[in-house]
């Protein structure tokens, strides 16, 4: 009888956790490259924590971003929109330079936050780490991240509110240096610590505010956002590296290891491991001389795959449908997470909004192998026609199906590849596949039109 009970107990747990809405914890990595976990074939880098989620996750391997640079990629994946549609299509700066490229100076409070979505849906909401949509060098009237739908944030030099800032250190020094001391006006609660230290900083800030929800019986969301693996390269001193990317590994590998911590926490909560969903994925593509593309042309700033594809791990013990999955097939992106979080999340969208991502929870969650039905589209920085030697990138860039097209603004200099056959971008098939060419290009410069405009084609003129 106590055996017949205690197999009783046990379902009935297992069927409230199951229709528990589940936690999310969304790490959103730093100029990493499709390559650089060691799970995705790094064989000079060990990133075991990040590995040992992929091995009781799925880790995908067509997952996009929705631009090859910071501040329009975070957008993406916090609207569920094209950052196009919010001006904001390269790294936010100062002022004048802003302006100057056609662009917002912040992200409009206004957008159809993911945060706030959840936080209507009774969710707990907070952000650790790096924002980049609003409050940088002199734009010091920005809204706080609080405004976005955060309960609560603590950022690093570019975003509005509370923040940690990085102290350097190098083997031979004594004293640490500070650098962007001059953010210290955006907020206040400014702590320095050592920039080797910060993602355990946002770790040590988030793990109590899950906590502080699990123990009210609340769902949290939570963006962990470090500043890794970003340049310049602060590793602690006695895992200093004599190359650039020597000191890109060590800092990825310190990296990994204090996103352990976070990670540990939740599988070794009753309350957590069995309803909390970790995606884990980075911003936009390596820098070069830095971290690794894998097979895939291109790095940052690049609308060839290395600048636009990321590497995706998703776990969530007790909510996707089987561990250790790979999944190869399905094409889909960062701002597509944003309805498909507020549906596995029973939230609502927001009234009037129509997300430019699509809903695939069960791509998400193991139980498919789909694609969204949209082609992605993509619109490099307009500041960015050249970039790491090439002294002229496309403009534009479509993908659908197998298919991956750039061009220039008007259409011109289209470049065809076949990315089931070429991944690396190798063989443009441009001049033997003239309907193709045509009918993608024609989508292609529809979608740009439709969008506001950026001055990437007035920069071009200048140079």
């Amino acid at each position: 009888m106590k055996l017949i009970l205690s197999a009783l107990v046990l379902f009935l747990l297992a069927s409230f956790v199951r229709g528990a809405r589940p936690n999310v914890v969304v790490v959103f990595i730093d100029d990493m490259g499709w390559g650089d976990f060691s799970c995705f074939g790094n064989k000079l880098a060990k990133t075991p924590h990040i590995d040992k989620l992929a091995l009781e996750g799925i880790r995908f391997e067509q997952f996009y971003v929705n631009s090859p640079i910071c501040s329009p990629s975070r957008v993406a994946i916090s609207t569920g929109q094209y950052p196009q549609r919010w001006r904001i299509t390269s790294y936010l700066a100062h002022r004048k330079q802003n302006h100057n490229r056609g662009m917002a100076q912040w992200l409009d409070p206004k957008a159809p936050m993911l945060a706030r979505s959840l936080k209507k849906a009774g969710y707990a909401t907070g952000h650790f780490g790096k924002w980049h949509m609003g409050g940088q060098r002199d734009v010091d009237d920005a809204p706080a991240i609080t405004e976005y739908g955060f309960d609560v944030s603590l950022t690093n030099f570019e975003g509005m509110g509370p923040k940690l800032l990085p102290l350097t250190l190098k083997p031979g020094q004594e004293e640490p240096g500070r650098i962007w001391d001059k953010a210290e006006r955006l907020g206040d609660g400014v702590r320095w610590m050592l920039r080797s230290k910060i993602t355990q900083g946002f770790v040590d800030e988030a793990i109590p505010f899950i906590d502080e929800a699990a123990k009210n019986g609340k769902p949290f969301y939570v963006n962990l956002w470090p500043d890794d693996v970003h340049s310049p390269f602060w590793p602690p001193v006695d895992k200093w590296g004599d190359t650039k990317r020597e000191l890109y590994f060590s800092v990825l590998q310190e990296m990994d290891r204090q996103l352990g911590k976070l990670f540990d926490h939740i599988r070794g909560s009753a309350k957590l491991r069995n309803n909390t969903l970790v995606l884990v994925c980075s911003d936009n593509g390596p820098e070069k001389g830095a971290g690794q593309s894998g097979p895939f042309r291109g790095y940052k700033t690049h609308l060839y795959e290395g600048g636009v594809r990321s590497s995706l791990v998703v776990w969530g013990q007790g909510i996707i449908e089987k561990s250790g999955q790979v999944n190869n097939s399905s094409v889909f992106s960062a701002m597509d997470l944003v309805p498909t979080l507020i549906k596995i999340a029973g939230a609502e969208s927001p009234e009037g909004i129509r997300f430019d991502g699509e809903c695939l929870p069960d791509v998400l969650l193991g139980k498919s192998s789909g694609s969204r039905e949209s082609p992605l589209f993509f619109r490099r920085p307009p500041d960015r026609d050249a970039f790491y030697g090439d002294n002229d990138l496309p403009d534009l860039a479509i993908r659908k199906g197998k298919w991956k097209l750039l061009c220039e603004y008007d259409g011109s200099e289209a470049e065809l590849y076949n990315l089931d056959d070429d991944r690396g971008e190798e063989r443009n098939l441009a001049q033997t596949n003239n309907a193709i060419v045509s009918s993608m290009k024609d989508q292609l410069i529809r979608w740009h039109e439709s969008m506001p405009p950026d001055n990437g084609e007035k920069l071009v003129k200048k140079k």
